[in-house]
């Protein structure tokens, strides 16, 4: 009787181990909505009905192709932002003075692969201990932390430098 106990105990805490290891990308931030309502930062409303110059410019009905009322929250980003949503291709033109002094020190051509990798490394090795992994504890600020700006001590920096920082929050509790 007691040794089928402590085989069922080493069968679960296996369990558990393998639970822990297992996965995909490590999450650092384990954040779980309250409830089973609606995500509200994921319902985009449609946009305005508008009634054309002419009518029969209209494009005709295609099932399962996107709508003119579908919202496109990442071109009209690009609009906000005073660009051009069809000139995704390449630099435009009139941004060359703009990447040549930004890359003037030299540029890494495959920079956002380099930093997904190294990304992914650093996040494998801080991914939380067995416990946290099992109860999805947040370990984020914890993994970031020798990486976070103390902001008053830059703060006093700049001032000691004699830039003027008028408009730095004072100090809160806890800081």
């Amino acid at each position: 009787m007691l040794a089928g106990k402590g085989v069922l105990a080493i069968a679960t805490l296996a369990m558990l181990t393998l639970a822990a290891c297992s996965g995909g990308p490590p999450n650092l931030m384990n954040l779980r909505a309250a409830g089973n309502g609606p995500d509200e930062f994921a319902i985009l409303p449609p946009k305005a009905l508008e009634m054309p110059k002419n009518l029969t410019d209209l494009p005709a009905p295609a099932p399962g192709e996107a709508s003119l009322t579908d919202p496109t929250p990442e071109s009209d980003a690009i609009v906000a932002l005073g660009g051009r949503p069809d000139k995704s291709a390449g630099v435009p033109r009139a941004d060359n003075g703009l990447l040549t002094h930004a890359s003037r020190f030299g540029r890494t051509a495959g920079i956002r692969d380099e930093l997904a990798a190294s990304d992914l490394e650093f996040r494998s090795a801080n991914n939380g201990r067995i416990l946290e992994r099992l109860l999805s504890v947040s370990v984020y600020y914890r993994a970031y932390k020798p990486q976070s700006l103390d902001q008053q001590a830059e703060l006093q920096r700049w001032r000691r430098a004699g830039v003027r920082t008028v408009s730095a929050p004072p100090a809160q509790k806890g800081e």
